[in-house]
């Protein structure tokens, strides 16, 4: 099957990658999998237990419905986007496991995706572009941590498994690839925050990454007292730059925030553009 371009679409024809890919999500005995654009269906092959292979192009849709019983693969010709992991794992009777090679001109949205989806799913294998994936899995104090950082790994943690050349995608695209795995363990409860407006001040505070935090927060509408009350309260250096701050130090600046009544929860989560910056 052609690959076409304008869908982000690199086959994977890379053998070894593609048992490492399935070899990476654990057993799969009894599970249920969701593969995001499976292509020409190099990784379904390798997968064991149920797959719902959501795929947007009709064209390979149709190709893979051809080539795997109906017992063993679902193909679904829909957006990623649009897909509904909470009614896909009642039906399984379980939490998802998810797979797939992201587009790259759509990974924001379906990371962000995931995340809202999280309630819903057990842990995920997923290829993106190198550099993304140094900034999802980047810890504080790192020149690549920040607001796509905290989204991931506050909805559990990230590690970075393997990185493929172009020669290993058909075809090769611009740029090496990295596959990393997502476990979700969401970390909202443990940290006492509100999902929606901690999210909020984390894009607050990282919307300039050469400002200082309190720099950023008084360019988001806090006012000084507030600003220098709280960092004292969070037990956060005045000069301080978000980048160097845990998700640990930024739910206690949230806290300290909200008790000085600086916080709402109304307040709107990042979007795949704030994410992608």
């Amino acid at each position: 099957m052609p690959a076409k371009p304008k869908l982000g679409q690199n086959f994977l024809n890379d053998t070894d990658a593609i048992q490492r890919i399935a070899a990476s999500l654990g057993d799969l005995s009894g599970r249920t999998v969701v593969e995001i654009g499976p292509g020409a269906g190099a990784i379904t092959c390798a997968l064991a237990g149920r797959v719902l292979a959501v795929e947007l192009d009709h064209g390979l849709a149709a190709h893979l419905r051809a080539q795997f019983p109906t017992d063993r693969v679902t193909v679904l010709s829909e957006d990623i986007l649009r897909f509904d992991f909470a009614a896909a794992a009642a039906v399984a009777g379980q939490k998802l496991a998810v797979v797939g090679n992201l587009p790259y001109y759509i990974t924001s949205q379906i990371l962000l995706k995931l995340a809202a989806s999280h309630a819903s799913l057990d842990r995920a294998v997923l290829m993106v572009q190198r550099e993304v994936a140094d900034r999802i899995t980047a810890g504080p104090g790192s020149r690549d941590y920040g607001l796509l950082s905290v989204t991931v790994q506050l909805y559990g943690p990230a590690e970075k498994l393997f990185t493929l050349p172009p020669a290993a995608f058909s075809p090769p695209p611009d740029v090496h690839s990295t596959v990393f795995r997502w476990r979700f363990a969401p970390r909202l409860a443990e940290l006492g925050v509100e999902e929606a407006s901690f999210l909020s001040l984390v894009r607050q505070v990282f919307a300039q990454k050469r400002k200082t935090l309190a720099n950023n927060l008084r360019a988001a509408g806090h006012s000084p007292q507030t600003i220098a009350a709280a960092l004292a309260h969070a037990q956060v250096p005045a000069q301080v730059r978000a980048e160097a701050l845990s998700i640990e130090a930024l739910a206690a600046l949230w806290h300290s925030l909200k008790t000085a009544g600086a916080t709402s929860s109304g307040e709107v989560a990042p979007t795949a553009e704030s994410i992608s910056d």
